[in-house]
């Protein structure tokens, strides 16, 4: 069936997943990706996202991101219910089950709080991953490559997969004067001490796209993650980052701290952690958050 705004090919991929096709309602909260609720002849819906141009688009380690977090437990996620990562000739597409939209009641941050925590457990010899940073394969946050190389301590992973390539690309863009070269350079350099005490935590799942706009909540209340962009690293980052863009407030913190103290020196590493969304912000948006991430930075330096 013929939808507007929806690529045939895409639409007949999904019928082979749900039948028969009978409308698209475009919703909002993606600036990547058109996103939408298809509703079936048989009256079932589903959110439905899709590249608006052929060639990779991401959706497959979007996906197994999804099915990470449902496995690791703590906060839901929606349920995948098809994948395709797009060709040369075909669009990418994301099929996922469709959870009715609702308010934050009073319950939702404490829920989010405590589920995040049980998300955030370090790993073990036990569990299904290894307990060490990284991820099966490079992942994306938006637009912008996310690599994830194994063989790397934390320390060494944040500063030469996380901070460095975005420093490096908005460098390239002229987004930073190159006199602040040598702060960045003093801060890669002593990252071991910048995150000084992250051992006690050890390494855990992350969401890795953390924000308020990430969280999506169902018509009971109920937090469920979506748009990760999953890899094994310190809980802190998380944190930092749902903090950075408009948090869940003190119900939230009481909840996460209650289940999961955080170690000592979390408001010192801060700084860095959140270094690392302001860069992608800076090479996403350009320079209106450059200020931010140059405050960032000497707050990470100002910690030793």
């Amino acid at each position: 069936m013929t939808l507007p705004g929806l690529p045939p090919e895409v639409a007949s991929q999904v019928e082979e997943v749900l039948g028969p096709l009978e409308s698209l309602e475009r919703v909002g909260g993606g600036c990547t990706h058109p996103a939408g609720r298809l509703r079936t002849h048989h009256g079932a819906a589903a959110f439905l996202k899709w590249s608006a141009e052929t060639g990779p688009a991401g959706f497959g380690v979007e996906a197994r991101g999804l099915e990470a977090l449902a496995a690791r437990g703590g906060v839901p996620v929606p349920r995948v219910l098809g994948v395709q990562d797009g060709t040369d000739h075909i669009p990418g597409w994301l099929l996922l089950e469709w959870i009715e939209p609702g308010s934050a009641g009073p319950e939702t941050a404490r829920k989010l709080g405590g589920g995040l925590a049980h998300l955030h457990r370090p790993l073990g010899p036990d569990d299904h991953w290894p307990a060490h940073p990284g991820w099966e394969e490079d992942g994306w946050i938006a637009t912008l490559p996310q690599p994830n190389p194994d063989g790397l301590d934390w320390p060494g992973f944040w500063a030469r997969a996380r901070i460095e390539p975005q420093w490096r690309r908005a460098r390239e863009a002229g987004a930073f004067p190159r006199a602040e070269d040598g702060a960045m350079d003093r801060l890669l350099a002593r990252m071991d001490e910048a995150l000084d005490g992250w051992e006690a935590d050890g390494i855990c799942l992350l969401h890795g796209d953390l924000w308020s706009g990430n969280v999506h909540v169902a018509r009971s209340g109920t937090p469920h993650l979506v748009d990760p962009a999953v890899y094994r690293g310190h809980r802190e980052v998380d944190l930092a980052m749902l903090e950075l863009f408009g948090g869940f407030g003190d119900p939230f913190h009481a909840a996460y701290r209650e289940a999961a103290p955080l170690a000592p020196g979390h408001r010192r590493r801060r700084d860095v952690y959140q270094l690392y969304p302001l860069l992608v912000h800076v090479n996403l948006f350009g320079g209106g958050y450059t200020d931010r991430a140059l405050s960032a930075l000497t707050g990470a330096l100002a910690g030793f």
